[in-house]
């Protein structure tokens, strides 16, 4: 599980250093080989290929006919990359991805559980806020979040 708010750079070529407390469990679970997606929000997806490869498949068998699930093949699917933890213990991401996420000198790195997610840190901090922020006293919570108790 990889949990945990990590405030990085960038270099000028795009690499971003996988912070320590990550690398020997990626190591282990995927020989350091990650997927890196959008997501609808503007951030980054950074899965364990293996991870991606279970949710590829599940995105794969969606039906082709329904205008949601291509629209999310598209742009899951479309846009993954595979990219490697090198011997720095850095990833190089690509341009078009950095470009989607507005990714320049300084990101956050959210664990996300099985994932993380990868934000422009002025896009975070301001996210982050409206969520905090957010009155849903009125909103029905929906089923799969009634017995969670934090």
């Amino acid at each position: 599980m990889f949990r945990g708010v990590n405030a990085l750079n960038l270099d000028a070529k795009g690499r971003m250093a996988m912070p320590a407390k990550y690398r020997d469990r990626l190591q282990e679970l995927c020989a350091g080989q990650l997927v890196v997606t959008v997501d609808r929000d503007h951030c980054l997806l950074l899965y364990p290929l293996p991870e991606w490869e279970e949710i590829e498949r599940k995105l794969v068998k969606l039906p082709s006919f329904n205008k949601q699930a291509r629209r999310l093949q598209r742009l899951l699917i479309g846009h993954a990359t595979e990219v490697d933890v090198d011997g720095a213990g850095r990833i190089l991401l690509p341009p078009p991805l950095r470009d989607f996420a507005g990714l320049d000198k300084r990101v956050v790195l959210i664990g996300q559980g099985n994932k993380f997610e990868l934000w422009h840190e002025p896009v975070w901090e301001a996210r982050r806020e409206e969520w905090l922020a957010e009155d849903d006293g009125d909103e029905a919570l929906p089923a799969e979040l009634e017995s969670l108790s934090l």
